[in-house]
């Protein structure tokens, strides 16, 4: 049986390449210019992000109806979850709702909902209209 053999100048070239691969890396140098008042402009930003009235985010309602219940409703609640921020919320006539969490993607609110659900069932996802005043 014949047995290949490399001849020393393929393996010579071989090393080569790989060799001068490696030889010809080069370093890179990156400079980044921008303005002085970018962070003033974050700073800002965050301010405005922490009114959770004003943004723009998805709410869970978990209850909606009279003050007892809404009150049974928020202690349940925050017995079971402590993640998400509860709420009570008062609409004319006599109607109180529960209000739970601030999400920034339908995502987040979806993924909270599938949990919530579990012990409070009629829990939906919303996005408050912004108030106008």
């Amino acid at each position: 049986m014949n047995t290949l053999k490399f001849k020393p100048s393929l393996f010579s070239v071989i090393c080569f390449v790989l060799i001068s691969a490696n030889c010809f890396a080069q370093e890179g140098h990156v400079t980044i210019n921008q303005d002085k008042n970018i962070h003033k402009l974050l700073a800002l930003k965050k301010e405005l992000n922490k009114d959770e009235k004003t943004s723009d985010r998805y709410k869970i309602q978990i209850f909606n109806g009279n003050r007892a219940g809404a009150t049974s409703a928020q202690k349940e609640y925050n017995s079971i979850y402590n993640q998400w921020r509860s709420s009570l919320e008062f609409e004319l006539p006599k109607n109180y709702k529960i209000w739970v969490g601030s999400f920034r993607t339908r995502i987040e609110a979806d993924r909270a909902l599938k949990r919530i659900k579990r012990n409070f069932p009629s829990a939906f996802i919303f996005k408050p209209k912004k108030d106008k005043s």
